[in-house]
Parts: C-alpha cells; sequence; structure tokens
C-alpha cells in the first residue's frame, strides 16, 4: 500500500482549513439565497412562476435549444468566473473579492433552487435536480479548488515580499495556474452536460411544471 496516499487527499488534508473555509462561504451564500426567497412580494413569485412556466412551455414543446449554442455559452460563462477568480487571486488586495464570489456563487443556487421548491414544491425538487444540481456538483468543487489555490498563492505571494523569494513565488505561479487549467476540463464537462443532457431531461420534467402552474 503505498504510504504517502494520493496526491489529491493528501493536498486537501494538508490544506483542510482553507477547502473547509471557501465550502463554508459555499454553503453560507446557499442558504442566503434560500432565505431571500422568502423575502419576494407576491407579485414578484407570480411574475417568476410566470417567465419559469413559459421556458416549461417552450422546453416541452421541443423548441428553444440549441445543443450547440447552450454548450457554449456555459463554457464560456463557466471560464469567464473561473478567469475572474485567478485573476483576483494573483494580487492579495483581489483575494476578498474572491471570496465574495464564491459567497455570490452560493446565493444564485440557494435562491434558484429555494425558489423552484417554494413555488413547486417536490415537482420543482425534481426540476431542480435535472436544470441546476447536477452541473453545480461538477461547478462547485472546481471553483472550491480554485479558490483554495488563490489563497495559497496569496499566501505566497506574502511569503515572498518578506523573504524575497523570487523563485518561489514562480513556481506558485505556475502550480496555480496549472490548477485554474486543470479545472477548465472539469467545467467543460459540467458544460457538456448543461447544453446536451439538461434539455434533454427537462422535457421529461416540463409537464409537471405546466400541471402545476395551472392550479396555481
Amino acid at each position: 500500500m503505498n504510504s504517502t496516499g494520493h496526491p489529491l487527499r493528501m493536498y486537501m488534508k494538508e490544506h483542510f482549513p482553507f477547502f473547509l473555509f471557501i465550502f463554508v462561504l459555499f454553503a453560507t451564500g446557499i442558504v442566503f439565497g434560500a432565505v431571500l426567497v422568502g423575502a419576494l412580494t407576491l407579485e414578484q413569485r407570480e411574475e417568476m412562476a410566470r417567465h419559469l412556466a413559459a421556458f416549461a412551455a417552450t422546453v416541452d414543446q421541443g423548441g428553444g435549444f440549441n445543443e450547440g449554442a447552450s454548450f457554449q455559452q456555459a463554457v464560456i460563462l463557466h471560464l469567464k468566473w473561473l478567469g475572474l477568480i485567478w485573476v483576483l487571486g494573483l494580487s492579495v488586495i483581489g483575494l476578498p473579492l474572491v471570496f465574495a464570489l464564491d459567497f455570490l456563487k452560493g446565493v444564485l443556487v440557494g435562491f434558484t433552487v429555494g425558489y423552484m421548491v417554494s413555488v413547486y414544491s417536490w415537482d420543482g425538487v425534481l426540476f431542480a435536480f435535472v436544470s441546476v444540481l447536477p452541473q453545480n456538483l461538477v461547478i462547485i468543487p472546481a471553483f472550491i479548488i480554485v479558490s483554495v489555490a488563490a489563497t495559497l498563492f496569496a499566501i505566497h505571494l506574502v511569503k515572498a515580499r518578506v523573504v524575497g523569494r523570487e523563485g518561489s513565488l514562480a513556481g506558485a505561479f505556475w502550480r496555480y495556474t496549472a490548477t485554474a487549467l486543470f479545472m477548465v476540463i472539469a467545467l467543460t464537462g459540467a458544460a457538456l452536460y448543461e447544453g446536451y443532457l439538461s434539455p434533454e431531461l427537462m422535457k421529461q420534467v416540463a409537464p409537471r411544471l405546466l400541471s402545476v402552474f395551472s392550479i396555481l
């Protein structure tokens, strides 16, 4: 048996406090987003329900989806978010904004799922399960990993300036960049699901949402 263990497992164990901190940020954002649903007025809920019902009707009729375009849009969105985290992580002053982005991502997921559940109950859970949750099981861990890498790079940046070891900083930069590039693969996989698989699954669930909306 390998006494050193899996490199990723060892990496996460070594930097567990950072992973825990970023995870808590996401989780807090998700809870906050779900709570925000309760702050919506009745008019806002009804307006959003109409938009969601119109979307479900479009899906049910098999229109409104271009798989290639959906995949491309999802890839661009995820890579913009990832790129922003990477750029902000290049400086110590940008690190709080990385944390803010992590929290915001959690809010968006929590609000989306919370709204669907509050309006459509179990049918909303089912729709969220096929349209929101699967890709975020990849996207959120990918952003957590890159955010931790950004935190570690910021620490190296401070150490390099204090100690004056530029070689150590260069190595940290390339590790940070390599981590971000590796996460591009994961995010591309999530975009493939969003572009090609999720629309097909949503077609199976859309009629249930429409039946619920008709009695609201």
